[in-house]
């Protein structure tokens, strides 16, 4: 089993919003990184653990545990043309964009990346380092046993 950050901005999908959709289950659509989408489409496995993480917005963080519910498959999104998240490089025989399901285990208190950051059992964490963009980024076991130890 892996473990796994997702970041999702609120605007678009919110854990609130994971909460009231059917199966408490979403689609991981519209990631457009190529190292992202492997992570999806070669690593991810049903079952996988993952923080649900809020970002662009006005205090990010994690806000939810979920779990990868379905293996990669190709992100619809790529195909239509009045999407923002079309390609046009894309074409069904040829996907160049996957996604993933993630299905909310639950909704938990916003640990922002403040306080992660304050954390020095956390110093090496994927998410805090400078630079880091990557919408996906593995989380390391040790980690994830201290974050959720203080949800």
């Amino acid at each position: 089993m892996r473990y796994w950050l997702m970041k999702s901005e609120p605007s678009d999908v919110s854990v609130d919003d994971l909460a009231a959709m059917p199966n408490q289950s979403v689609a991981w659509y519209g990631i457009r990184n190529y190292q992202a989408r492997n992570f999806m489409r070669d690593q991810m496995k049903v079952g996988d653990k993952v923080f649900f993480y809020h970002s662009s917005c006005d205090e990010p963080g994690i806000a939810g545990l979920a779990v990868v519910g379905k293996l990669a498959y190709p992100d619809e999104t790529q195909f239509d043309v009045n999407n923002k998240y079309f390609d046009p490089k894309a074409t069904p025989e040829n996907p160049r964009w996957m996604n993933v399901d993630v299905q909310l285990v639950k909704k938990t208190r916003l640990v922002s990346i403040k306080e992660l950051r304050s954390y020095p059992e956390l110093e090496h964490m994927r998410i805090l380092q400078k630079g880091n963009r990557l919408s996906i980024t593995p989380v390391d076991p040790k980690e994830w046993d201290f974050i959720t130890s203080i949800l």
